[in-house]
């Protein structure tokens, strides 16, 4: 039954941003483009998709967090963490370049690789590899500064 619950909320949600202009990247683009407010091309109908994103999820955590545990699992996954850091500030000024360069981020990507063709594709198989980089960095220990050689 998780199962079916999570694929239906994944369809709403994709539809959401089919419905928002948010697989299109020329639409994020558009908004994303701040120079183009003096020509009078910049399109901030995106802003009203992310307040009403921002809405719901404000209301949904207060009252899903009120709850004494989810619904479909044993316990909350929260961050552990309760200030930036240097790996999410990278993170997310890569995203955030990515998002400026491509006009994809990974939800609205992955409902274009059905309606958006290569480009989508190209930007999921670059995810993809960042995110195992990511993981192979995070997993890799620290090298210890090597000390200089002792002649005799």
């Amino acid at each position: 039954m998780s199962i079916l619950i999570q694929f239906l909320v994944g369809l709403v949600f994709g539809l959401g941003l089919i419905l928002a202009g948010m697989a299109d990247p020329a639409k994020v683009l558009a908004f994303l483009d701040l120079g183009a407010i003096p020509r009078g091309t910049w399109d901030p109908s995106l802003i009203f998709v992310m307040a009403g994103g921002i809405g719901v999820t404000l209301v949904g955590y207060r009252l899903v967090l009120g709850r004494g545990r989810p619904l479909l699992a044993e316990r909350f996954a929260l961050p552990a963490a309760n200030r930036p850091d240097r790996r999410l500030v990278t993170g997310a000024a890569l995203f955030g370049i990515g998002w400026g360069l491509a006009g994809f981020c990974p939800g609205p990507a992955l409902v274009a690789t059905l309606t958006g063709g290569l480009p989508a594709l190209v930007f999921i198989v670059a995810m993809l590899a960042g995110m195992a980089l990511a993981r192979r960095l995070a997993a890799s220990p620290a090298t210890p500064p090597t000390a200089p050689a002792h002649r005799s």
